[in-house]
């Protein structure tokens, strides 16, 4: 029991004697704590900013969290070094791995302070152009005009194209990489781009052409390759077409330009739609048009000025065939929905006015007499 309290009061002496002088010496503890805690404390916030940014960059993005973590860990490995003292020696190895890149002399640490410089201008020149982005097309002009919208999309293209060039030369300066250094990749750059990226950049300027023309416009509904729907976003790449059914098609840029496109939304809203019947030859044609007019214009969305037309388009060989015409006044909602109903209500009549349909009926006759010989 004695040694024990001889060991605790050595204990309680040795910790007041330590704070003691930690007290006697209030410059030297400030600036330990600072040494400590400030590089800890600025690394935390690089990492909830980084963090943030990430996030603002790529809203939709499955990668993100994966980001977070290798740009943690990096930060982190960096201030790890940092205080354990081995930084300057890492830097200094890696300064001296160097290899000439055009007559320049480029190191290691140049290369990876220039990839990492680069990176981070990217993230917050992304993060600006969704900054931009939301203000340009949300805020500053919220407008449901067509035109008013493509335009300030190609504002926004154009402002983010813009940055990422800025911010990608500001980084390779900043990293002190000579500009005049790439200029060994450009003869590769551009045989790449006329080969294998052509339909790239054609995508790319195809989209600003897109908006600039306003040939098609964000809102309109369009049939581009079989695809019917409506455009809801065009990228500098591509063109986002939404469906009625709730699907999504990706179209590139170039295709808008190069292909024939079926474009619903108008100057003229207005749009013919047409169905066909046939019906018995001993119809009676006189009273039954007027009864299929009002058949067709007793669907909603069946205008009534100009209205609905019947006409005897041939003679066919099952009996009569007749071609109903009508107008609507809202493609962007479908065709076939309408032009479903439009077929009941004239069915409906049909059955109304005990109309025959005919079936299609083929007569074999059998000829009399031998068969013909057989030829070699």
């Amino acid at each position: 029991m004695r040694h024990d309290v001889i060991f605790d009061s050595g204990l309680w002496l040795g910790q007041t004697q330590w704070t003691w002088d930690l007290l006697q010496q209030p410059a030297a503890l400030l600036e330990a704590l600072l040494r400590l805690g400030f590089p800890l404390v600025l690394a935390l916030l690089v990492v909830q900013g980084s963090a943030r940014v990430l996030r603002a960059a790529f809203p939709d993005s499955p990668m993100v969290k994966r980001l977070q973590r290798v740009w943690s860990w990096v930060i982190w490995g960096g201030i790890v070094l940092w205080l354990t003292g081995l930084l300057p020696l890492l830097l200094q190895e890696m300064d001296d791995i160097q290899w000439r890149l055009g007559g320049v002399k480029v190191s290691l640490r140049t290369m990876v302070e220039g990839a990492l410089s680069v990176v981070a201008v990217l993230l917050i020149t992304l993060w600006l152009s969704s900054a931009v982005e939301r203000q340009v097309l949300t805020r500053l002009a919220p407008s449901n005009d067509p035109a008013a919208l493509s335009l300030r999309k190609m504002a926004v293209n154009i402002i983010r194209t813009g940055l990422l060039v800025v911010g990608v030369l500001m980084a390779l300066s900043a990293a002190g990489i000579p500009l005049t250094a790439l200029g060994v990749f450009g003869g590769a750059l551009g045989v790449g781009i006329g080969l294998g990226l052509q339909k790239l950049a054609a995508n790319y300027v195809s989209g600003f052409v897109v908006l600039a023309e306003r040939s098609v416009r964000i809102g309109d509904m369009v049939n581009v390759d079989g695809f019917e729907g409506r455009i809801t976003d065009i990228k500098t790449r591509y063109t986002v077409i939404r469906a009625l059914n709730g699907r999504e098609s990706i179209v590139p840029n170039e295709l808008l330009l190069t292909q024939r496109i079926e474009n619903s939304s108008l100057a003229d809203p207005q749009v013919v739609l047409r169905t066909a019947v046939t019906v018995a030859y001993g119809s009676d044609l006189a009273s039954l048009g007027p009864r299929l007019v009002k058949a067709m214009a007793s669907v909603p969305r069946v205008l009534h000025e100009p209205a609905p037309v019947v006409h005897l388009d041939a003679f066919g060989p099952d009996g009569l065939d007749l071609v109903l015409s009508f107008w609507i006044a809202d493609p962007e909602n479908g065709s076939g929905n309408v032009k479903s109903d439009v077929n009941l209500a004239v069915w409906a009549a049909l059955q109304e006015l005990q109309v025959e349909i005919p079936c299609p009926q083929r007569a074999l006759r059998w000829a009399e007499g031998p068969p013909p010989p057989a030829q070699s």
